[in-house]
């Protein structure tokens, strides 16, 4: 038996760059499942057990049939009946609470009587009749299963976090089980990996309990030492030490108490970095700064969530009715009969999702109609597919290409077909700057198709969208607001409490009193919805939610500007499509933290960094010179008929390929906290970076929340106290 943290993957003897999804599944499966294979062992396959979170952890790295390559045959939850099977290995991968240790021992010490009477009996005579043992009447449910070895053959088990000293001690202590353990592990792995780049502590709760009841923080503390043992593994896991940083409270005045909420990232922030020191003693983890972590709330930004994003991603998470990553659509039957319902994963194994995610709806629209323009020209399945030639002119020659494409043609005419119909929902056939294209796709996809663009149009969203982000620059007050209001009643009932707690968090002090009433009245809102409305107050800074009259006081005498921004334009960045000019305020912040122009005042560190920790990085120099210009329009042809092992560096394959690839010469690590959920502009955001600073920018949360989502919890704050029905304007 060993006892002892498990060595990162991404170690000694492997120099190529492991982007983060990618070591948090190599740890599974290689340090964790395969290591589990002793030479001494006649067992192949063995049994994997798992509790409730640690069953999320593994889901969102590994897929069933990445478990299975590692000999495991069946995955049990610890806390249900199971059948022994004492000729196989098992392995625990379950949190270190109390509750799953005494599970654990039950297990391999048989106290726990999982067999029914009669097969209680049956096994008495057995061992009675077939091995002749005296008195075996009077045997114990103990004594069979310790005849028999346990539940399992040998146990390896590993922790999902630190496992606590009384814990070790009362496994120690049982002396039946103890030669049955072939490992004691803390794997250091309790978050969840929802992208390359993004992780989740899952704490679908924490907005409701992190800015909800001030007076009882009781729930409040417990989530914030949960959030910050989880966030701690990541680092144990990646083996990196953070120069952890955080948004300080601001208070007005020495006069002003500072709140509850106020000190959310600061008490975050103290909680990592004592766990972090633990992690000290881990074997190989750093003892100087290898990485840069910034603890924010959802505070820092109430527009990200609820504005409209015009990306692929978040447009299909926005308008479509998706099941977090699954989308349901409707293909042709094969037999002839009614369309068939048919669900993907729209997940970064896609090759044409990977490559189209982030990018603008427009731009999305002109890769995929390159993509199948292309594809249809260079494929000789895709001609005569879609009759490019007469069939009597088909040579022999021509018949043998146009087998030999067809394997690809399948796959490959699939992947396009359903981004195509997807794109087809999302498109403006009305806008110069959308461009739509036409394609042969089946009845299926133009019924969804002519029913989503019907949609979009009936809600206006071009016109919705340009208000929200005109507000957001200061290019639109008060007035725009009221007149589109008055003058657009088709605007959806969701849509207009979306513009309305942007208006909020833009002008809190417009929502105060009588005033907030009429606003709300005018926009139709229910006593719920408004009561999300005035619940953005809760998320502003006491600096943000109580200098609302001293700004509007001060605007007076602005003759130049009379309309607030929240954003400033970004003139470094060239808009290339429309609705495109809004930007996550994290955006800003990694970029000053990367060059080393983050605030001290406003994010102060819990640790001083050693001085070489700046000036060590590979990307220093790299940051500060200006990227590339390069034109959005302006892209090489696809490829789409090349073999597979073809690579033009720019096709949606090439892309998968040589995403890891292109990790190798990065600099160190930025990881980014949000405390009460984050949003996938934010997400998209990190991807950019990336990209522009030559250095991974991770995203961690409590959750990834679509608007309506948000919107929901948001509600859930405080409880409705305002009436709207006797209100007269």
């Amino acid at each position: 038996m060993s006892y002892s943290d498990s060595d990162s993957s991404s170690g000694a003897g492997d120099h190529h760059y492991k982007n983060f999804k990618q070591i948090s599944r190599e740890r599974l499966l290689h340090e964790m499942l395969r290591s589990a294979k002793v030479k001494d062992s006649k067992s192949t396959w063995k049994v994997l057990i798992m509790d409730k979170v640690t069953v999320k952890v593994m889901s969102y790295s590994c897929k069933m049939g990445d478990i299975t390559a590692e000999g495991v045959s069946l995955v049990e939850d610890i806390y249900r009946r199971r059948q022994p099977l004492p000729s196989m290995d098992a392995i625990y991968f379950i949190q270190p609470t109390k509750e799953n240790v005494i599970m654990f021992l039950s297990d391999m010490a048989g106290r726990t009587p999982l067999y029914r009477k009669y097969v209680k009996d049956l096994l008495r005579n057995t061992l009675h009749q077939g091995l002749n043992l005296q008195n075996s009447k009077h045997m114990t449910t103990s004594d069979i299963y310790f005849l028999l070895s346990g539940m399992w053959k040998r146990a390896f088990v590993y922790f999902s976090s630190p496992i606590s000293r009384e814990l070790v001690a009362h496994i120690k202590k049982d002396s039946t089980v103890l030669p049955r353990i072939g490992a004691l592990s803390e794997m250091n792995l309790e978050y969840f990996a929802i992208d390359s780049q993004g992780f989740i502590t899952d704490n679908g709760k924490a907005l409701e309990d992190l800015f909800g009841d001030e007076e009882n923080t009781r729930k409040a503390d417990a989530c914030l030492n949960v959030m910050a043992n989880r966030i701690a593994t990541v680092f144990a896991s990646l083996r990196e030490f953070p120069f952890v940083r955080y948004r300080a409270a601001k208070s007005l005045d020495p006069m002003t108490m500072t709140t509850f909420r106020d000190l959310i990232p600061t008490k975050l922030a103290a909680g990592i970095w004592n766990c972090l020191v633990k992690c000290k003693s881990i074997p190989n983890f750093p003892q100087r700064e290898t990485c840069e972590l910034l603890v924010l709330d959802r505070s820092i930004d109430q527009i990200a969530p609820v504005i409209h994003e015009w990306t692929y991603d978040a447009m299909c998470h926005d308008l479509l009715n998706m099941e977090g990553n699954k989308y349901v659509h409707e293909v042709p039957s094969k037999t002839g009969g009614p369309p068939e319902k048919k669900e993907v994963l729209l997940e970064e194994h896609d090759p044409i999702w990977l490559e189209l995610r982030h990018v603008h709806i427009g731009d999305a629209n002109l890769r995929l109609h390159e993509k199948m323009t292309n594809f249809v020209s260079k494929n000789k399945a895709a001609q005569h597919q879609h009759g490019s030639r007469d069939v009597g002119e088909i040579s022999t020659r021509d018949l043998q290409k146009m087998v030999q494409a067809l394997p690809q043609y399948s796959e490959q005419i699939e992947k396009l077909s359903l981004h195509v119909e997807k794109l087809s929902l999302l498109f403006m056939s009305k806008s110069s700057r959308y461009l739509p294209f036409e394609t042969d796709v089946n009845d299926s996809v133009l019924q969804i198709a002519g029913k989503i663009n019907q949609i979009i149009t009936e809600q206006g969203l071009k016109q919705l969208g340009q208000l929200e982000q005109d507000l957001v620059f200061g290019d639109a007050g008060m007035k725009d607001v009221i007149k589109f209001l008055t003058t657009n009643e088709a605007v959806s009932h969701e849509n207009k409490l979306r513009l309305m707690m942007i208006l909020a968090a833009i002008y809190p002090e417009k929502f105060e009193g009588e005033k907030g009433l009429s606003l709300m009245k005018l926009a139709k809102l229910s006593a719920e919805d408004a009561n999300a409305v005035n619940n953005m107050s809760l998320l502003a800074p006491l600096s943000e939610s109580k200098k609302g009259s001293a700004s509007s006081f001060s605007l007076k005498f602005d003759i130049h500007k009379k309309k607030r921004a929240a954003r400033k334009d970004r003139c470094s960045e060239q808009e290339t499509w429309q609705l495109s000019r809004f930007y996550p305020i994290i955006e800003e912040l990694v970029e000053k933290l990367s060059l080393g122009e983050l605030s001290k005042d406003d994010y102060p560190c819990m640790n001083d960094p050693s001085p070489s920790f700046h000036g060590s990085s590979p990307a220093a120099a790299s940051i500060h010179e200006a990227p590339v210009a390069h034109s959005m329009r302006s892209r090489r042809t696809p490829t789409w008929a090349r073999p597979r092992g073809s690579d033009d560096g720019y096709s949606s394959d090439s892309v998968l390929r040589h995403t890891s690839s292109d990790l190798k010469k990065r600099g160190k690590r930025i990881f980014v906290f949000i405390a009460g959920g984050a949003t996938r502009s934010e997400l998209r955001v990190c991807h950019k970076l990336t990209g522009k600073l030559n250095r991974e920018v991770v995203l961690g949360s409590t959750s990834i929340d679509d608007p309506q989502q948000f919107i929901t919890k948001l509600k859930q704050l405080t409880p409705s106290e305002i009436s709207l029905d006797d209100l007269q304007i």
